[in-house]
Order: C-alpha cells, then structure tokens, then sequence
C-alpha cells in the first residue's frame, strides 16, 4: 500500500504555472497508484478562470477531491483554535492529511507544522516543500 499524498493551494499554483518539477511528482504519483487527494476549499482558492485553466482542470481530474463538509469544517476550526491561526484552508489540509496518514506537498511548510504540532496528533506529519 503506498501512502496518499494531499496537496495544498501551492501546489495547484505550480500546477497552472506550469512547474515541471511539481508535473514530475504527481505524475510519478499516479504511475505508482497513490491517493491524491484535494481539499474542496484548496480547489477554490486556486481557481479563478475556466477558459485559463485548462491544465490545471485536467491536473484536477487525476486527483480525487475531497468534500469539506460540516464535520471536517468544525474540525479545522478546531485546529485553528488550538494553533491560534485562522487559515481554515491550510488547517483542512492537516486534518485531512492526518486522517489518512498522509504527506503534504505545500509551499507553506513551516504553517502546515505548526498546525500538525497543535493537533497532538503522533507521529506528526510528513511534509514536502514545493
């Protein structure tokens, strides 16, 4: 079994800016059958305009999109409370990715931290800097 991988907003970022570094990543990640997972808020963060974002879409399609419901919004919020931030986004990313056991790609790495060292949650999670 390999271990899923979910991806904040700067990966997304990278995506529609065509990185080659981050195509790399991913599309090793799908040849080795990974999860990809992405937080239904991290797509609206990132998205602006269909006709632009033709790649980003066809990125999106090999992923699968995680629903940011009632539970998982209180649970974010929870985790923001107990790490004294107010970024829902970035703490959906941490609850999910600590739910399945999960490693985040982010350009944020050092919040995606501290966020996973307030949830209480061992071992921590693994984080990639983009």
């Amino acid at each position: 079994m390999t271990i899923p991988y979910v991806y904040d907003t700067g990966v997304l970022l990278a995506i529609d800016s065509n990185d080659r570094r981050i195509w790399a990543i991913h599309h090793l990640a799908v040849e080795e059958g990974r999860r990809l997972l992405v937080p239904s808020v991290v797509v609206g963060q990132a998205w602006r305009d269909t006709r632009r974002q033709v790649q980003l879409g066809r990125f999106l399609s090999s992923c699968e999109i995680v629903p940011v419901g009632l539970e998982l919004a209180k649970s974010a919020g929870v985790l923001c409370g107990k790490a004294g931030t107010r970024d829902v986004v970035d703490a959906s990313v941490v609850t999910i990715a600590l739910a399945r056991g999960a490693i985040v790609f982010t350009s944020d790495p050092e919040d995606i931290a501290h966020l996973s060292a307030a949830s209480d949650v061992k071992p921590g999670l693994v984080v990639r800097r983009l």
